[in-house]
């Protein structure tokens, strides 16, 4: 009879063991979101002032006054209300310049999206404004379909789109309108 009321315990405290360890496989993650809403970021940035480097040498400096960390959401993301000046060096350490009232970095499908007065300055000084501007971190690749002004050396092209690789050597301005030079 005691054999029997030891096993019959042993069964009890492994349905026990086993019924808790298959009812704590999402606990974790419950426990890590406690206290964080969804609507809230999980982290803000003050003054940030991030350097990009490739094998020693730096190639981008973001700065930031206020950056919001959405990046605890199925579709994650970082947004940049107060701004960002983006400093890009190429392989000469020559500067361009790329100035936002707005960003938001999609981290998920690594685009980034510029909003409110953007301004792209190139090294060789042809400029870009807009007030929209998406860049497709993996296809190296800026477009829009906003009103643009692209002002080369020689002319100030206005449009309503704009496609461009990220080094602006394939560079096209959408339904053009303005003065163009061409040559015979």
């Amino acid at each position: 009879m005691r054999i029997k009321y030891i096993y019959s315990i042993k069964n009890i405290v492994t349905v026990v063991a086993v019924t808790m360890f298959f009812s704590c496989n999402d606990s974790f993650k419950q426990v890590q979101k406690i206290g964080i809403s969804e609507n809230e970021p999980i982290g803000v940035d003050y003054e940030l002032n991030l350097k990009y480097t490739d094998s020693g040498r730096v190639t981008a400096n973001l700065l930031s006054t206020k950056a919001l960390d959405y990046t605890n959401r199925d579709f994650p993301f970082r947004e940049f209300v107060d701004g960002v000046t983006l400093y890009v060096y190429d392989k000469e350490n020559k500067k361009s310049t790329v100035l936002a009232d707005y960003a938001i970095v999609y981290t998920k499908n690594n685009l980034i999206d510029l909003q409110n007065n953007v301004v792209i300055t190139t090294s060789d000084g042809s400029v870009l404004k807009t007030d929209q501007l998406y860049y497709d971190q993996k296809k190296e690749w800026l477009y829009t379909n906003y009103p643009v002004s692209f002002q080369t050396k020689q002319d100030i092209i206005n449009g309503n789109g704009f496609d461009s690789n990220s080094k602006f050597t394939n560079a096209e301005v959408l339904e053009v309108t303005g003065i163009i030079t061409l040559e015979d």
